[in-house]
C-alpha cells in the first residue's frame, strides 16, 4: 500500500468506528454478548488508550534518532484505567484528535522519512511506515469485533 493510501486509511478510522457504533444504546455499548470478549465500550477505550501511544511513538521516530519505544499490555490497561467509568463520546473525540493531529504531520513528511526507525522493546526495529500500518489497521481490526457483538445482541 502506498504511503498516501496508508495515511488515508489512518484518517478514515474514526469515521469507521463511529459508523460501527451508530445507534447503539448505553446498554448495548456496555453489554458483553460474546463470552470472554470485551464490551464495545471497552474496545473503544482500548483504542483510545493506544492512539496517544502510537502518536508518541511515531512523533519520536520522526524527531529522534532511533528512539526506544515501549510495549503496553492491553489487558492491564483495561483492568486499571477505569473503562467502566469512561465516556464513549470523549474517547471517540480523543481518537479523532490524535489522528487529525498526526495526519497533518504525516502529510508533511517526505516519503523517505517513512523508513526512519525506532527500537520497540518487544518487536525490535520498527519504521514509521510499519507503525502507521499497525495503527491504521487497529480500528478496522476492532470494528470486526464490534460487528460480532452487534450480531450477538440482535439474536
Amino acid at each position: 500500500m502506498s504511503i498516501a493510501a496508508l495515511i488515508e486509511q489512518y484518517l478514515a478510522g474514526p469515521r469507521l468506528l463511529r459508523d460501527a457504533i451508530a445507534g447503539m444504546t448505553t446498554e448495548a455499548l456496555d453489554a458483553c454478548p460474546v463470552a470472554g470478549k470485551w464490551s464495545t465500550k471497552q474496545v473503544i477505550c482500548h483504542i483510545a488508550d493506544f492512539e496517544p501511544v502510537y502518536l508518541d511513538r511515531i512523533k519520536r521516530v520522526i524527531a529522534e534518532n532511533e528512539p526506544t519505544m515501549f510495549g503496553g499490555d492491553p489487558d492491564l490497561f483495561a483492568a486499571r484505567l477505569a473503562y467502566d467509568r469512561r465516556d464513549v463520546s470523549l474517547e471517540l473525540n480523543l481518537i479523532e484528535a490524535c489522528r487529525a493531529h498526526l495526519g497533518t504531520i504525516l502529510s508533511a513528511l517526505p516519503e523517505s522519512d517513512f523508513a526512519r526507525r525506532g527500537m520497540h522493546s518487544v518487536a525490535g526495529p520498527m519504521s514509521i511506515e510499519k507503525l502507521l500500518s499497525n495503527i491504521a489497521g487497529h480500528i478496522p481490526h476492532h470494528v470486526r469485533f464490534i460487528e460480532e457483538k452487534r450480531a450477538a445482541l440482535a439474536r
